[in-house]
């Protein structure tokens, strides 16, 4: 009954919540064309993604051979359609320039690019540009360090409110002379730690996507916090945790835990912090990679169960040492026999859930299962796993050998020991889980596309493509020019059988990005010489690798699809 009524809620969660759209913004469209050359010169460079980005957190360069900037104001959104940025330009003279781009998704990942256009009527050859560098990233160390302290003093405080509200009670009246002072303090003092670590790391996220200013320029990035959704996501964090702390010291003001029984103000106030917890952790993933993955629901809930469960292991542990630490030394075997085997318990639950929510979230994750050893965000999951199996060990040892030897007197003191060489290098690696964690939710996942490497029959490119594979019989030769980024890109598929020409066939072309979720886009070819069927497009949006695939119908002959990645250049 318990199995069918959770997931009859976590089915009525997936319908609840709307599936997400794409996760990352790209450029659809460019103002003058990539590549292009132009009689008179543009007023403006226009960009238009596929969703609306904010202008303040948008950069458009626009520069000449030498490296010198021709635009004359800030970007600014065009009036007549938002999601279109525009940036103004001086009057270009005859000559190349080039335009580099960054944009900031609703996930808070950067996206950027570059392409070239030229002025006529005689630009001469393209020359080799230098495009701008932009330092600040998702992964960039401060950036990621901001995160970690963020969500480590975060998870800690609310496990250190859960061992003293729920699990260190009982030692007040079972062990006389102690008291949870100690324990109180200590989650004041991470509380406070991560009130002023969040409001750090989103400080640190909006002066990297603000590029004109730095970390400490407060009074211009403030007011910008919630300008993208990523902000109005992590205020909201600050809000609800600020929330559950006011709940939680209230909770703790009117608890008297040498009375059995809790008064009816302080379930009151143990639940209002109780719920304002669950909803500070229910929101990084509504913001973050759990609320842009489908479907929406289960992955949310996911994320959420893994914070939770984080939460009670890393701020249990931590409060075991506060524990061991404080009790006198003739009552610190009784205090820690009342403590760790009721944590023992809820720990052994926090990890068995722990370890299932990560597992199903990297089921949703990755497309594949070589996408593990194959892309970065894989690597940082097998990375943050093996931290964690160590750290279940470690656990294993206090389950197993703590806590049996702590109700035994003739091993009770040598228990004592043991439990805190223990429980201080499993908070050392549970940290450095968060840490991983924090990495991870940095990159991003590999989109379901990914999966098609594995059935390409090629790799080819940066630079023209001129290759020849074989499928169902058929050979198939791939032409791609000159097969650039955000440029207009000639594509041709010429088939031959037995050194024939393939003639009449219906052929499409379907353009997947490897590196980030974007739609697919597909295109008809036309054969324009016996054999030889081509399109010319600029669905090459952004450089990196793509998957080409051919779907092919031959003229009285069985379909057939064939695929290769293509890594095109910026």
């Amino acid at each position: 009954m318990r199995r069918a009524g959770l997931t009859a809620l976590v089915a009525a969660v997936a319908l609840v919540v709307p599936a997400a759209a794409s996760a990352h913004a790209y450029l659809i469209k460019t103002l003058p064309a990539a590549s292009v050359t132009l009689e008179t010169p543009p007023p403006s460079v226009q960009l238009t993604y596929d969703e609306a980005v904010e202008p303040r957190f948008a950069t458009i360069s626009v520069t000449d051979a030498a490296g010198h900037s021709q635009t004359t104001g800030s970007v600014s959104r065009s009036p007549s359609n938002p999601d279109t940025l525009v940036v103004p330009l001086r009057h270009l003279q005859q000559g190349w320039y080039l335009v580099y781009w960054r944009a900031i998704s609703v996930d808070g990942h950067p996206v950027q690019g570059v392409f070239e256009f030229a002025v006529g009527p005689n630009p001469g050859p393209s020359p080799q540009f230098t495009p701008p560098h932009i330092s600040g990233s998702a992964t960039s160390t401060p950036l990621v360090v901001a995160k970690w302290l963020a969500f480590l003093t975060m998870m800690a405080a609310i496990g250190l409110f859960v061992l003293r509200m729920l699990i260190a009670r009982p030692v007040i009246r079972r062990v006389a002379g102690t008291n949870l002072h100690a324990l109180t303090v200590a989650f004041g003092a991470v509380a406070v730690a991560a009130l002023l670590a969040i409001p750090a790391y989103l400080e640190e996220a909006t002066s990297i996507d603000d590029v004109t200013h730095s970390f400490w320029d407060f009074g211009a990035l403030v007011p910008l916090w919630r300008i993208t959704a990523f902000g109005r996501g992590y205020v909201d964090v600050e809000i609800c945790f600020a929330l559950f702390c006011g709940a939680a010291a209230a909770a703790i003001w009117v608890d008297r835990p040498e009375r059995e029984h809790r008064s009816v103000a302080s379930l009151l106030a143990m639940s209002g912090a109780l719920a304002a917890a669950g909803a500070t952790l229910l929101l990084p993933g509504t913001i973050g990679h759990a609320g842009q993955t489908a479907p929406r629901g289960v992955a949310v809930l996911l994320d959420w169960l893994h914070l939770v469960s984080g939460s009670v292991w890393v701020g249990g542990l931590i409060g075991l040492l506060v524990v061991w630490r404080s009790l006198p030394a003739a009552k610190r075997i009784a205090g820690l026999g009342v403590c760790v085997p009721r944590f023992s318990n809820t720990a052994f639950v926090s990890v068995m859930v722990l370890l299932g929510t990560g597992v199903g979230a990297a089921v949703l994750h990755l497309p594949v299962l070589d996408a593990l050893w194959l892309t970065s965000y894989g690597k940082v999951i097998l990375i943050k796993a093996g931290i964690l199996l160590a750290a279940m060990l470690l656990a294993a040892v206090n389950l197993l050998r703590t806590k049996p030897g702590l109700s035994r007197a003739e091993t009770s003191e040598a228990s004592a020991r043991l439990l805190r060489r223990v429980v201080s290098g499993e908070v050392v690696l549970v940290a450095g889980a968060v840490a991983a964690a924090s990495v991870l939710s940095s990159l991003a996942p590999p989109p379901p596309a990914f999966a098609k490497e594995n059935s390409s029959l090629a790799t080819v490119g940066p630079g023209k493509v001129a290759a020849s594979v074989k499928e169902n019989g058929y050979t198939l030769q791939v032409l791609v020019s000159p097969n650039k980024a955000v440029a207009p890109n000639a594509f041709a598929l010429k088939v031959t059988r037995g050194g024939k020409p393939v003639v009449g066939a219906n052929i499409t072309l379907s353009f997947d990005m490897l590196a980030m979720e974007m739609p697919t886009q597909e295109f008809q070819l036309t054969e324009t010489a016996p054999g030889i069927y081509s399109q010319k497009t600029s669905a090459l949006v952004m450089a990196g690798p793509w998957a080409l695939s051919f779907s092919v119908t031959p003229r009285g002959g069985l379909p057939f699809d064939a695929t290769i990645v293509d890594h095109a250049a910026g």
